[in-house]
């Protein structure tokens, strides 16, 4: 089992950058693939990005370019670094790790994009 907390969301102005943090704890954390969502209001959750244990990322279309995923396995955090942030990117962001069939979820840090 694993606990996931986000940090780092906030409010910045269009154009911005922030970025999202998301520390794993209570488990072998480099084994585990972690993903990006994000659920804006009245939305679905979406996902963002994703990155296995292996370091290979993915990322849905309106982010490629402009959003970044990376881990440090060491320190057991996976990152999202937003560059060039619109309001459309306004939710609140988390972040999920999967291993051996098991979703685990943080609690979620909000980002808002507004001038």
């Amino acid at each position: 089992q694993v606990q996931l907390v986000e940090s780092g969301g906030g409010l910045v102005q269009p154009g911005g950058s922030l970025r999202l943090s998301c520390a794993g704890s209570g488990s072998i954390f480099s084994i585990y693939a972690v993903g990006w969502y994000r659920q804006a209001p009245g939305k679905q959750r979406e996902w963002v990005a994703g990155i296995t244990s292996g370091k290979i990322t993915n990322y849905v279309d309106s982010v490629k370019g402009r959003f970044t995923i990376s881990r440090d396995n060491v320190k057991n955090m996976v990152y999202l670094q937003m560059n060039s942030l619109k309001p459309e990117d306004t939710a609140v962001y988390y972040c999920k790790a999967t291993a051996y069939g098991k979703d685990y979820w943080g609690q979620g840090t909000q980002v808002t994009v507004s001038s």
